[in-house]
């Protein structure tokens, strides 16, 4: 999948919905606590390839430790399908969760691990 698409995603029960450019690749597995838990798979966009589409009034933001990355989640279904933050540079990103872009096959993906719970 390393062409660039248009791809639609959103929580599960459809109050949050999004639009997103992206090739796919990387899609970064991170073992660190969080992301452990959720069993969330990500890949990062910048802002220009985002659209969030509906939900916004639906968001609730968790942040912990660095308090450096906005884990927004829907608050009626609990799903969190993307993240925004700031990366060490500053540039701001969009964390894309990908189990919640639709129809993707996540099993032809190719995972790229990544040691979060040791940073």
């Amino acid at each position: 999948m390393s062409d660039m698409q248009t791809y639609s995603g959103g929580c599960h029960c459809g109050r949050v919905r999004y639009q997103v450019t992206t090739t796919l690749d990387p899609v970064i597995d991170c073992d660190c606590s969080i992301c452990r838990k959720r069993g969330v798979l990500w890949t990062y966009v910048k802002p220009a390839q985002f659209k969030l589409q509906s939900g916004q009034d639906e968001l609730s933001d968790y942040q912990f430790n660095k308090k450096a990355i906005h884990h927004l989640f829907c608050r009626n279904c609990g799903v969190s399908s993307f993240a925004t933050g700031r990366g060490e540079d500053g540039s701001e990103g969009i964390g894309i969760n990908v189990r919640c872009v639709d129809d993707v096959a996540i099993e032809a993906l190719a995972l790229t691990p990544f040691d979060g719970k040791n940073l």
